[in-house]
């Protein structure tokens, strides 16, 4: 009776093995050496701060002196030192950093002086917004927005579905004419913005 269940259960684990796979007898391999517990951490002698140029020798008391006559002249004298030593050193004059699209916050000046500039600049870029249309025009709306959208019919549809949207970006004011002349006479009712 015992030889019977003993080769029950050796012939049922063969078959489980078989079933699960290679997998259920691999083990885990470290891929490092764990560290000992007992082992206290290192402590390294950092400076106080990174210099990447390593350590420098003092300044020479030519240099110091240079440093203190800077140092007394008034504001308006210092602020042509730079200048004239780039003309004297002949180093290339620094271009300006163009900040346009930049949004500068607080200090690039919300006052009465930045609002007259962003009224001078003339919008050339313009968006297409469909505001509405006649239901019983809504097929020729579609037809229209896929004509210069280049989307499918059911992209074009659930986009004229979920109005008010943009349908166009970024064109210029002539071909923005165009298209809200278009989609007015399909029956739907366009804005540039």
């Amino acid at each position: 009776m015992k030889s019977l269940t003993l080769l029950r259960s050796i012939r049922m684990r063969a078959t489980h093995r078989e079933i699960t796979g290679p997998l259920q007898s691999r083990s885990f391999q470290h891929d490092f050496v764990p560290a000992d517990p007992k082992a206290k951490p290192k402590k390294y002698k950092l400076p106080p701060f990174y210099d990447p140029y390593g350590p420098r020798p003092p300044p020479s008391d030519k240099i110091i002196q240079l440093a203190e006559k800077i140092a007394a002249l008034p504001p308006e004298e210092r602020m042509q030192i730079g200048p004239t030593l780039r003309e004297r050193l002949r180093h290339p004059k620094m271009q300006s950093v163009s900040v346009d699209g930049v949004d500068l916050g607080a200090q690039g000046g919300s006052g009465p002086g930045a609002a007259k500039t962003e009224e001078k600049v003339e919008k050339t870029a313009f968006d297409i917004k469909l505001e509405k249309f006649d239901a019983a025009a809504k097929i020729k709306v579609i037809k229209e927005v896929r004509a210069f959208t280049n989307l499918g019919l059911k992209e074009a549809k659930d986009m004229v579905e979920k109005v008010p949207v943009l349908i166009k970006q970024g064109v210029s004011k002539e071909e923005a004419n165009e298209i809200i002349e278009k989609i007015k006479a399909a029956g739907g009712v366009a804005v540039m913005e």
